[in-house]
């Protein structure tokens, strides 16, 4: 494969970077596109976005706003991060993240995209990189000398088409997903908020609550298990078992690749710890109330994280999913430095259990849709392995496409 070497400067219209402070974070409005919402697969994470208010937009977009199609990346602390930006994104970018808007005449984005995920460009980062007394940083104004081998558009084309049907499928994926979440949220809210639950037009009102409901204890039916203290020094480089952190559990995503890793799993830890497929787990410390599902296998469970256990898995998933609970939970937290969620106080917050006919009924409709995202979920898992490994080999022309 027939390849020409190029600055960085000669094959794209603009190199920018982001706003060297923090605004003010809003409830809602424009995005505020950090290095913690870019994962080190090359996606954005909208699960845990920080918003700037509308008015302050102009304000952080001077150097640059956003558009379809620039490649965003980050020059500090975390490197080595990439991400395009889709089409009718608003927003602006965080500290130490930059982006370049890619001359499709000469490179094409996608291709770009990829291509920084390469063998070929990683060594021209850990070339470049400087190592600092906090967090290590590549200069942004070498960037544009940083060197680049780029075959000919067509291949460029060829290459990007092939490794963008495993993506297409992974958004796919993830499309069926938040559908699949937004469906069993709404019918949560539709039943047990709204409390149109089948039948409820000839429910009895007793005491304020339908005939058959009754206010408990969340931990009546629904225990916290909080996890097991490892030690940073039993971890290894490989090992048979990963261990799942605060940071492991997004909100209503659950990050299986960021992991510590042990070898043996220690002789005291509790059996619950021993995660498996489906368990729903709460964070407790920093963002906390933040749930996500299990999937993969090998996982064991770190403390300052909880896993919900309850014959009602359904309900108790998007019990802890709604907003009410999010907000009764992060009212309980508690902590100087970050927040603390205590499993057992949130076990004696009070809600309102419907009755067993009602409670199965839900559990029959939405307990398909939460085992359809986990296996969606897999796929992923599947289908970005396939792509990661193929990729290195259309990069260096070992396949040829």
């Amino acid at each position: 494969m027939k390849k020409q070497k190029y600055k960085m400067q000669e094959i794209y219209q603009g190199l920018y970077d982001g706003p060297h402070a923090t605004p003010p974070v809003s409830d809602s409005g424009a995005i505020f596109l950090g290095i913690s919402n870019i994962t080190p697969d090359g996606h954005i994470d909208y699960s845990d976005i920080r918003y700037i208010n509308e008015s302050d937009l102009p304000k952080w977009t001077k150097r640059v706003t956003p558009k379809g199609g620039d490649i965003v990346f980050s020059y500090e602390a975390t490197l080595n991060l990439y991400a395009v930006i889709p089409e009718g994104f608003w927003g602006c970018l965080g500290r130490r993240m930059a982006l370049i808007r890619p001359d499709e005449s000469k490179a094409l984005g996608k291709y770009l995209y990829y291509y920084f995920y390469s063998d070929e460009w990683r060594a021209t980062i850990a070339e470049n990189t400087i190592a600092g007394s906090t967090v290590d940083r590549i200069p942004i104004a070498k960037f544009p000398e940083f060197r680049i081998t780029l075959p000919d558009l067509s291949v460029q084309k060829k290459i990007a088409g092939t490794l963008s049907v495993y993506d297409n499928l992974i958004d796919n994926n993830e499309k069926q997903i938040k559908l699949l979440e937004e469906a069993a949220q709404r019918l949560y809210k539709e039943w047990f908020v709204d409390l149109h639950f089948p039948g409820y037009e000839n429910c009895r009102i007793v005491d304020g609550l339908p005939e058959g409901w009754h206010k408990d204890a969340v931990d009546s039916k629904i225990s916290l298990l909080s996890g097991y203290a490892f030690k940073s020094s039993d971890f290894v480089d490989k090992g048979q078992y990963k261990i799942v952190t605060i940071k492991n559990v997004k909100d209503g995503d659950f990050d299986g690749n960021n992991v510590s890793l042990i070898d043996e799993i220690p002789l005291k830890m509790p059996q619950h710890c021993v995660l498996e497929e489906g368990d729903i787990l709460l964070s407790l410390t920093g963002n906390v109330g933040r749930v996500c599902l299990v999937y993969g296998d090998n996982y064991l469970l770190n403390q300052r994280v909880a896993k919900l256990k309850s014959d009602i898995p359904g309900f108790a998933y998007c019990l802890f999913r709604s907003r009410d609970m999010f907000d009764e939970m992060n009212n309980l937290a508690n902590g100087a430095a970050q927040q603390n969620l205590s499993p057992i106080r949130t076990g004696k917050v009070e809600v309102c259990f419907p009755s067993d006919d009602i409670i199965q009924r839900f559990e029959t409709t939405v307990k398909p849709m939460i085992d359809q995202e986990i296996e969606l979920n897999k796929m992923n898992v599947v289908l970005t392995e396939a792509r990661d490994r193929l990729l290195p080999k259309l990069m260096s022309g070992e396949i040829e496409v």
